[in-house]
């Protein structure tokens, strides 16, 4: 066996038998569960121990920082992120269920609920920066959406192990 050979079974495009899909689907899902509007959680448990200090000042700084930067973002350019997205969940929906490719409908199960996240992500942002949300409060929305954001993720990962395992079950039939 030569190394291009080797290359190639390391990367393989059977990505519901693969261990590296399922890492990638784990690690995704467990950062998206982290971070939340992009702070870390273990933020929010600090600030909740302390109630006030900075450890709840550091806070309050850092989801207004993450809240305006990804609202300036979505304002400068949103209509295209938000076609650039659809058209690539299209594509991979259309050449993964239409054209039964394994590995576009593995990115797609990843993308479109993570899409979703964002979604949530995007209004949340715009709420907090709207009210001008801080203390006990600022904490419990983001403990909030954390929560959907595992929800959604344990769905995302069962309907993914329950399709890929249909997959596979299929494909050795045939």
């Amino acid at each position: 066996m030569d190394w291009y050979t080797g290359i190639f079974e390391l990367i393989d495009t059977r990505s519901f038998t693969s261990i590296w899909y399922w890492i990638v689907v784990a690690v995704t899902w467990s950062s998206t569960s982290h971070y939340t509007l992009g702070v870390p959680f273990d933020m929010v448990t600090r600030a909740r121990k302390t109630e006030e200090g900075a450890a709840q000042d550091d806070l309050e700084h850092l989801v207004m920082i993450n809240c305006n930067r990804m609202l300036h973002i979505l304002d400068v350019s949103g209509v295209w992120l938000v076609g650039i997205g659809f058209f690539v969940l299209t594509v991979l929906g259309l050449f993964g269920f239409f054209y039964k490719i394994q590995l576009a409908q593995a990115v797609f199960l990843l993308l479109a609920p993570l899409s979703v996240v964002a979604v949530l992500s995007t209004q949340n942002a715009r709420l907090i920066r709207a009210r001008q949300t801080s203390g006990h409060a600022l904490r419990a929305h983001l403990s909030r959406q954390r929560l959907i954001n595992q929800v959604i993720g344990m769905v995302s990962i069962f309907i993914t192990a329950f399709w890929g395992m249909w997959y596979n079950m299929n494909a050795t039939v045939l």
